[in-house]
């Protein structure tokens, strides 16, 4: 086999863990281990959502041989150069993985790669893009002129749920999960709110237990400043007093009223997640990876501080964390955002209806928490929310379907 280069193009902290990971793992189990053969390497690009962590993240996967972070991105992009100076093979194939589709035309003309481009809503530059691996039929171009470019691969998200359906009951204890998430904007209001919900439930289910799979991107005193009310002011909305992290062997938070919330820094945390009878999530990756598991969820965006919520994409998340008069963009974005709201977490997306709550608005602990009590009351529903999500997360296998089709490139280069 003629040594090859994958390069890999991708952007946020969703898809670095949701896309990026499952996709070198199965190219490495299609293409083998041998980095004489094929290397893969991992260039980022920026990203409003990203948290400074992404290099780590992937640095942590085995699969990968090399990474660049987004802040030397545009030089690469325009000029060709890699801040380490990378040396590149004479064949090779750029897989789009999040950011701008058109990086690729550019990188892969560049190094004279074969391009392959996994296209979720939308797929473009298709006169010059080689292939392109697409979520679902919808997606593809209505012309047939590009047909044989496109293959339906499935969600890249779905792929956490080849862990063992049966495996959340395999546990006796009730387990509840809380993620908060990673930004700052959504840790704000995300961390005093699920944590006064936590004290509710435990105050009427003392047997139940807590756990927070922390983010690769945060670290535990960062997240622990999100529940001081000194620190974040925010918790007053909820009339939260407070958390502090207690490093034990296992850290917890331990809440002014005793509860203790156990953090786990394994990543991915999918044997964790099985095993919760319901997660109290905010909206993002999370609730793809929670409805690939059949894990029950209510999915909160709490709106008691609106330009706090500044985790937007694009243009839209520039101008929201514009100095000065960033938070007036917010305000503005957000309101807009509430006003027009379609489907936000992704189970839902998938099934076009919403088959776990979302719940949007000031919200308040003791309302939320009585809706968890009348779930872990009532176990009939959360089967019934469980088979709907097995349902609509649609089957694993995305991610080998796209590394056959960077397979397939890879032979085409053999018989130039």
């Amino acid at each position: 086999m003629t040594p090859v280069d994958i390069l890999i193009l991708s952007n946020g902290p969703g898809e670095v863990t949701t896309w990026v990971r499952p996709v070198v793992k199965a190219l490495r189990r299609l293409l083998g281990d041998s980095r004489e053969d094929v290397r893969i390497s991992v260039v980022l690009s920026p990203c409003p959502n990203a948290s400074s962590k992404e290099v780590d993240i992937v640095l942590s996967y085995p699969e990968v041989d090399r990474v660049q972070g987004a802040g030397d991105f545009f030089p690469f992009l325009l000029r060709g150069k890699t801040a380490e100076n990378w040396e590149w093979r004479s064949k090779g194939v750029v897989v789009f993985l999040g950011g701008d589709q058109f990086f690729s035309v550019v990188i892969g003309k560049r190094l004279g790669y074969k391009t392959v481009v996994y296209a979720e809503w939308d797929a473009r530059w298709h006169n010059l893009i080689d292939k392109f691996g697409v979520m679902k039929p919808e997606v593809m171009p209505k012309s047939p002129k590009y047909a044989n470019k496109f293959t339906v691969v499935g969600d890249l998200m779905a792929e956490a749920g080849a862990i063992n359906d049966n495996q959340n009951q395999k546990t006796d204890s009730l387990i509840i999960g809380i993620l908060p998430g990673s930004k700052a904007a959504k840790l704000a209001q995300g961390v005093p709110l699920t944590l006064a919900i936590a004290e509710y439930v435990h105050a009427q289910k003392p047997e139940t237990k807590f756990v927070i799979p922390v983010a690769p991107t945060l670290d535990l005193q960062t997240l622990a400043s999100f529940a001081d009310p000194k620190q974040n002011p925010v918790a007053e909305y909820f009339d939260f007093k407070g958390a502090s992290l207690i490093s034990n062997q296992l850290p917890i938070l331990k809440t002014a009223n005793g509860l203790c919330v156990e953090l786990y820094k394994q990543n991915p945390a999918y044997d964790l997640l099985a095993q919760c009878s319901i997660c109290l999530t905010t909206v993002g990756a999370n609730t793809a990876e929670l409805g690939s598991l059949a894990v029950p969820m209510i999915v909160l965006l709490p709106t008691q501080q609106l330009d706090a919520m500044r985790s937007w994409d694009g243009l839209l998340g520039i101008l929201a964390n514009l100095p000065g008069v960033g938070a007036s963009f917010a305000k503005l974005i957000n309101w807009w955002f509430l006003r027009k709201k379609g489907l936000l977490a992704w189970p839902n997306i998938w099934a076009q209806q919403e088959i776990v709550p979302e719940l949007v608005g000031k919200l308040q602990p003791q309302e939320v928490a009585n809706m968890v009590l009348d779930y872990l009351d009532n176990p009939e529903k959360l089967e019934e929310v469980r088979s709907k999500l097995r349902n609509a997360r649609g089957q694993a296998g995305a991610a080998d379907k796209l590394a056959s089709i960077v397979q397939d490139e890879i032979n085409s280069l053999e018989t130039r």
